[in-house]
């Protein structure tokens, strides 16, 4: 992936006033120490040397997604002109850990971020005939002005942070 990509990642991440880390496997852990708040739910990560950590609740009760102020989550595509991610749905039904905790942690290999919409749809179309047919794209936190004023949080995470594993 080019530099340039995740350059152009990061600077719409931070129009979106959403916080970004890289990390390697080795420091994973730490990093999620320092961007989580207790309670944490999370789903199961499909990246290879990273797992959760033991305080992280991976399967959480309907009580627990309620309490939780963190959930974490894996996204498999960053689109690089949106700052937005790619949370695909998951046979053990992992999407609530993304929507309902406060602050919601997106964890996403360097190497997923494409430049745009026609690299994320070609790959989503990929996905999609190999019978993983539903995703959610994700694009900083929730927000809506339905009655007026802008507010966050509303339908979703009032923070999101994105971890980007360099490989």
């Amino acid at each position: 992936m080019a530099t340039d990509t995740a350059a152009t990642f990061e600077e719409s991440l931070e129009r979106l006033d959403v916080e970004w880390t890289h990390t390697s496997a080795a420091n994973f852990h730490g990093v999620l120490e320092a961007v989580c708040t207790t309670p944490t739910v999370g789903s199961s990560l499909p990246f290879d040397g990273v797992s959760l950590p033991e305080w992280v609740d991976d399967a959480p009760t309907p009580a627990a997604l309620r309490d939780a102020k963190t959930g974490i989550s894996a996204a498999n595509i960053g689109i690089a002109d949106y700052g937005s991610v790619v949370l695909p749905a998951r046979p053990d039904g992992s999407e609530p850990v993304s929507l309902f905790p406060d602050t919601h942690v997106a964890v996403l290999r360097t190497s997923d971020i494409v430049p745009g919409i026609p690299e994320a749809f070609a790959r989503l179309g990929d996905e999609f005939r190999a019978g993983n047919d539903t995703a959610i794209i994700a694009t900083g936190p929730s927000a809506t002005a339905d009655m007026g004023s802008l507010v966050t949080g509303a339908h979703g995470p009032k923070d999101v942070h994105v971890v980007m594993l360099d490989e």
